[in-house]
Formats: C-alpha cells, sequence, structure tokens
C-alpha cells in the first residue's frame, strides 16, 4: 500500500479514515458488532461467494479493524495489513499459514519464550522442524538451509539479548532459494525500523507493546504482500479465529497516533539509563544497540532510526541477587511485556522465557544474571534514582 502521508508522524495520525466517510467523526468509530445484516438473500449470497464487497460477520472482517489494517501496512509500506487477537496469534497464523508437515524453518539464534514454545509444539505434532543460525554471514545462513526450508524466521533486536541481525543480508540470501523472510518487528517497531523495505516478506508485530502503548491491550499485526495475507485472511485467521475485537482495533487505532512522540521519549530515556548502568560497579554487562561498541553496532546504524527502549544487562552475582535486586525496587513495575508508559523489568530466564530449556536459554546468551529493563515515559532521573537504590543493596 502506498503511504498517503510523505512523514510518519502525519501518517499514525491520518492514515487510513476519513472521517467525511463517517458522517464527519473526527474519532475513527467503532462498530462494537458481531455480525451485518444484508439487503437481500441474494446479496448475502453473492458477499458469501466474494462476488461483492462487503462486510459478513465481524471474524471476517469489521469496518474499524480495516482502518487499523490498512494504517499498519501503510507505516510498514506493505500492501494489505492484517490484524489478530494477539502477537503468538500472528505468528502462528503466519508460520502455519508458510509451512506443513515435514518442513523446516530457519530462525534467529534467540527467540521470544511462546515462539520457541509454538515451535516445538509444531515438531511434535507436524514434524516440522526449526533450526537457529547466528546470522553473521551469508555462508552461515547458506549453510543452514535445507531442501525442505519453507521460511526465515528473525527477531531483530532479538529477545532479550537485544542482538541485531542483518536483514537485508539474511533478505538477500533467502532469495538465492526463493524462501519469505518473516521479521518480528515489535521491540523497534514501525517507527525506528522497516523491515519490507530492506527485502524481507512479512512483518510481524505484538502491537500489545509500542503500537499500543498502554498496557491496555493484546493485539497482534502482520504486513505483508496482499495475495499472501488474502490467503491468511481467508484459512489460518478465519478459520483458527485468532481475531482482533473491534474494541481492541480502537485502542490501537488511538495508541497508533501517539507511536514517534512515545518512542523518541522512550529513546531519550533508555540512552540515559544506559550510560549509567554500564558506569555502575553492580552491573556485568549491558546490552543497548546504540552504543559504539555493541557487536551490531553497525547493523543499528544502517536499519534502525535509533536504539529503541529496550535494554538488557547483567548484575553481577546469582540468581538470588538478581531475583533481590528487582524486589528492591521502589516504584518500578516487575512485569513482563514492554512498551507501556510505565518502566517494566523482569527476570527473562525465570518468566518471559522459562518454557526454553537451560541449556537452550545458555545458548541464546540468557543467563540467570540478565535483568530486562523497558524504558519507561517516567522522568528519566526517577528511574534511575530507582534502579540505583536497588543496585546499591546488593
Amino acid at each position: 500500500m502506498k503511504r498517503n502521508y510523505k512523514h510518519m508522524e502525519t501518517a499514525v495520525i491520518h492514515e487510513g479514515y476519513q472521517s467525511k466517510d463517517m458522517l464527519g467523526s473526527l474519532s475513527t468509530p467503532l462498530f462494537q458488532t458481531s455480525t451485518y445484516t444484508f439487503d437481500s438473500a441474494e446479496q448475502g449470497e453473492r458477499r458469501f461467494a466474494g462476488e461483492e464487497d462487503g462486510y459478513i460477520y465481524s471474524r471476517l472482517g469489521n469496518p474499524t479493524v480495516a482502518v487499523l489494517e490498512e494504517r499498519i501496512a501503510a507505516l510498514e509500506n506493505g500492501e494489505r495489513g492484517l490484524a489478530f487477537g494477539s502477537g503468538m496469534a500472528a505468528v502462528s497464523a503466519i508460520l502455519v499459514a508458510l509451512t506443513k508437515a515435514n518442513d523446516h524453518i530457519l530462525c534467529s539464534s534467540g527467540l521470544y519464550g511462546c515462539t520457541y514454545g509454538l515451535l516445538k509444539l509444531m515438531e511434535e505434532k507436524y514434524q516440522i522442524t526449526h533450526d537457529f543460525s547466528g546470522m553473521e554471514s551469508k555462508d552461515e545462513i547458506r549453510s543452514k538451509i535445507k531442501p525442505e526450508t519453507t521460511c526465515i524466521y528473525v527477531e531483530t533486536p532479538i529477545n532479550p539479548t537485544m542482538k541485531l541481525i542483518d536483514l537485508e543480508m539474511v533478505a538477500e540470501v533467502a532469495k538465492e532459494h526463493a524462501i519469505p523472510v518473516v521479521v518480528d518487528n515489535t521491540f523497534a517497531s514501525p517507527y525506528l525500523q522497516n523491515p519490507l523495505n530492506l527485502g524481507c516478506d512479512v512483518v510481524i508485530h505484538s502491537a500489545t507493546k509500542y503500537i499500543g502503548g498502554h498496557g491496555d491491550v493484546i493485539a497482534g499485526l502482520a504486513v505483508g504482500k496482499k495475495d499472501f495475507l488474502d490467503g491468511v485472511a481467508k484459512t489460518t485467521l478465519k478459520d483458527y479465529g485468532g481475531v482482533m475485537s473491534p474494541f481492541d482495533a480502537w485502542l490501537l487505532i488511538r495508541g497508533l497516533k501517539t507511536l514517534p512522540v512515545r518512542l523518541d521519549r522512550h529513546c531519550d530515556n533508555a540512552e540515559e539509563i544506559y550510560k549509567r548502568l554500564k558506569a555502575h560497579p553492580k552491573v556485568a554487562n549491558v546490552y543497548y544497540p546504540n552504543d559504539e561498541i555493541h557487536p551490531d553496532y553497525a547493523i543499528m546504524q544502517k536499519q534502525m532510526k535509533r536504539g529503541g527502549g529496550v535494554i538488557s544487562f547483567e548484575i553481577k552475582g546469582t540468581k538470588s541477587d538478581a531475583q533481590g535486586f528487582l524486589n528492591n525496587l521502589m516504584f518500578l513495575k516487575i512485569a513482563v511485556s514492554l512498551g507501556d508508559a510505565e518502566t517494566l523489568i523482569e527476570h527473562p530466564a525465570t518468566m518471559t522465557h522459562a518454557v526454553v530449556p537451560e541449556a537452550s536459554r545458555h545458548d541464546m546468551g540468557i543467563t540467570d544474571q540478565l535483568i530486562r529493563l523497558s524504558v519507561g515515559l517516567e522522568a528519566w532521573q526517577d528511574i534511575w534514582a530507582d534502579l540505583e537504590q536497588a543496585l546499591d543493596t546488593l
């Protein structure tokens, strides 16, 4: 879909909606309905046969959801957007659509814990195997591709280690083998990174995070070619049923309007917190892409606008010390998720990635000392004061 507005700050507010088409309503109306009436039995027949455009049933399409889908497609420079009831509903639908029994998926070396769990489920039930790759070079990627590989699945930045993958490089190798590349773009959002512009085929978001931005909605989004996502809409989305409610779409449309403003503040705060964590004597390692000594800093400069709002760091000590540090925080919230106005902090090894076996966690770089911090919109001075006092108690 061609974006109607040159700048994203304008597109997040206006794309996909014309108030004149909705009785002049400035706010996108909420079509809180499960079904739609037909003027005649013949019209119903035509719509079910696909001979006439129009709404049938909200699991198959809804005007509020359609505005969101059109807007996210424009923001990611894709042909079509598709909305789901959760980020994992989006991941599941796309991976199911791209695979069949005995196929193979090549994945980046780190994944969200539930995505890892889904891959294990697909392997146990349908013999759809997977392998992990650091994707450090074209030759490494080529060496992991099999005749039965039907999908390359990438997180970047990777949750929670903040490792980056060169998407342009991955896409170039994938095209040699006519394999689609799917990118989980949750940590960056369309404001900081646009994988489709780099040659990738499908972008996925847990819209629960930065796109929603207020911790009050569970949702997922996918963007890609129209033909492919039309097929997903008619099969895995419709029949598996992981659809988005109209009210959740309305919340996301509202959240998107402030995405650029919020992301800039998240990034500003993260840069301040990063510098102080790096200098603290109780912190062993800090992982944040916008750091000149980060091993993937050159990749960040090439494909991201800024470093994002998530920082991971390892404290000096044990698992018990890491949990004690979390317990000594005063106002920062111990919670999974990210991208909210509130600063959220968690222990990946026992929370978001608890489903991943210990040996695999270590291979991903997730130690018992690792902490993931989603820097919020509060004054960075207050965020740091709370982190500092908890670190000082170690």
